[in-house]
């Protein structure tokens, strides 16, 4: 269960199964003993090794707190969100409390550690830690991050628009039903581009966005451009942040297709790795230079709402590979939205 803030925000536990919630959680930690040994020591020699022996409790009780986490996280979501805070509290605590109880005989540096003051100073670490991600999530407010993902989002660049406009145009009369199917492309593309950016969608929506975007592409570059699909083991129903696959594609049509009088090959591979989406696009590197120059926009854009959806657990690389040019992107499996998401129709 989720509440909502004075904003109308949906806030939520963190999921601790993400790479910069993980993250931040263990430098949060790292500081707290650093500031605590720092207050218990006198020297540098007595700080040396007092923070060695308590990182070698608290580094163990840490890692097995976050699994733990981690295991429950989707129920701990499920449940309203102050009862799951009461849940996450209770783990936090209890699991270093129990690691104590097993490391401790071993640590005898550390004789006058009590499990009391374990258990203080996890509630307390805990507390601070989910007050942490309870302000982030209201200071990432509706206006604040619908205004930078409809702003990303509106630097899509809108010139195939404008030439799917002409192509269209160049059938009405001599192929008007291809016509109309173009004009059908044209307003699943208007639609997309209209839609709440903040929202994830489903892969296979996306992978249709793009299937009807390059359909008007080869209306007018005809057989200079061919496309070759590797879509056997990508996984549907992954939710991804939406126009992703198609900006990319774009930018393979108009940086390794156009300028290039005999056109190319783009190549789409999308499967699923170890709970990872990969998704990668190749593209021909174009040998004549002319307008089509830097593509680095578009490419932000990807990255920064990337960042926004998934933190860390996003990853967004660019690898030149001799004449071909790819873009590899790798996102976590989810299938769970973070928000409610909007009606959504098909076309049929």
């Amino acid at each position: 269960m989720k509440r909502k803030n004075h904003n109308n925000r949906q806030v939520e536990l963190p999921n601790f199964c993400h790479l910069g919630v993980n993250l931040r959680i263990a430098l949060t930690v790292e500081a707290a003993l650093v500031a605590g040994v720092v207050a218990r020591t006198s020297d540098a020699l007595s700080f040396g090794a007092e923070f060695i022996e308590l990182s070698a409790l608290a580094q163990p009780a840490l890692l097995l707190t976050l699994l733990a986490l981690c295991a429950t996280g989707h129920w701990l979501r499920n449940q309203p969100y102050q009862l799951g805070i009461g849940f996450t509290l209770a783990i936090g605590v209890g699991v270093p409390v129990l690691a104590t109880l097993w490391l401790h005989p071993v640590l005898t540096g550390l004789s006058d550690f009590s499990l009391t003051g374990v258990a203080v100073f996890s509630l307390l670490l805990g507390a601070g830690v989910l007050a942490y991600f309870n302000l982030r999530a209201r200071a990432l407010s509706p206006a604040i991050t619908e205004a930078r993902l409809q702003a990303l989002q509106a630097r899509i660049r809108p010139h195939f628009l404008f030439n799917s406009l002409n192509a269209v145009l160049s059938l009405v009369r001599s192929d008007p039903r291809r016509a109309e199917h173009a004009l059908e492309n044209m307003a699943d593309l208007f639609r997309a581009l209209m839609n709440n950016a903040s929202q994830l969608a489903p892969l296979e929506d996306e992978v249709a966005l793009t299937r009807a975007y390059l359909e008007l592409e080869q209306l007018r570059l005809g057989d200079r451009l061919l496309v070759t699909w590797h879509i056997n083991k990508m996984p549907g129903d992954a939710l991804i942040p939406p126009l992703v696959i198609q900006p990319l594609v774009e930018n393979a049509v108009y940086h390794g297709i156009e300028p290039q009088p005999d056109g190319g090959e783009i190549s789409l591979n999308i499967y699923l790795s170890a709970d990872k989406v990969h998704i990668l696009v190749r593209n021909p590197i174009a040998t004549e230079v002319s307008h089509h120059k830097g593509n680095r926009i578009a490419l932000a854009n990807i990255r920064e709402r990337l960042m926004l959806h998934f933190d860390l657990d996003a990853q967004l690389k660019l690898e030149p590979l001799g004449a071909v040019y790819q873009v590899h992107i790798v996102i976590p499996y989810t299938r769970e939205r973070t928000q409610p998401a909007p009606a959504h129709s098909h076309r049929r």
